[in-house]
């Protein structure tokens, strides 16, 4: 039983340390997009991104840019960079959170 409640509680501590690590590179990349990409960070609502009046269709539309890997065509390497961090960290975000919720769900 001890062992089961470690090995969830160790799996919940790295599965929030990646999620932070993510919204990080994600305010990062939004930082940069204001200079790199203006017409992007104005159709992803970069300055309401992380408000709670943030426009969700418009948060959408950057998850397919990065999803879809449009920023292979960009100029700037630091941009396209900063996309492809985002991009595994949130695979890896989401793999982990699943891992979670199934090994919450067995043990």
């Amino acid at each position: 039983m001890v062992y089961s409640d470690t090995v969830l509680f160790a799996l919940m501590m790295v599965t929030l340390v990646n999620m932070a690590r993510y919204f990080t590179a994600l305010r990062s990349l939004i930082y940069i997009m204001r200079e790199a990409h203006p017409l992007l960070y104005q159709q992803v609502d970069g300055n309401g991104f992380f408000t709670t009046h943030g426009n969700m269709t418009k948060q959408v539309r950057l998850f397919h840019y990065i999803k879809s890997r449009e920023y292979h065509h960009h100029h700037d390497e630091v941009f396209t960079g900063k996309c492809e961090r985002v991009r595994e960290l949130f695979i890896l975000s989401t793999s982990l959170l699943g891992v979670t919720l199934l090994a919450a769900l067995i043990l």
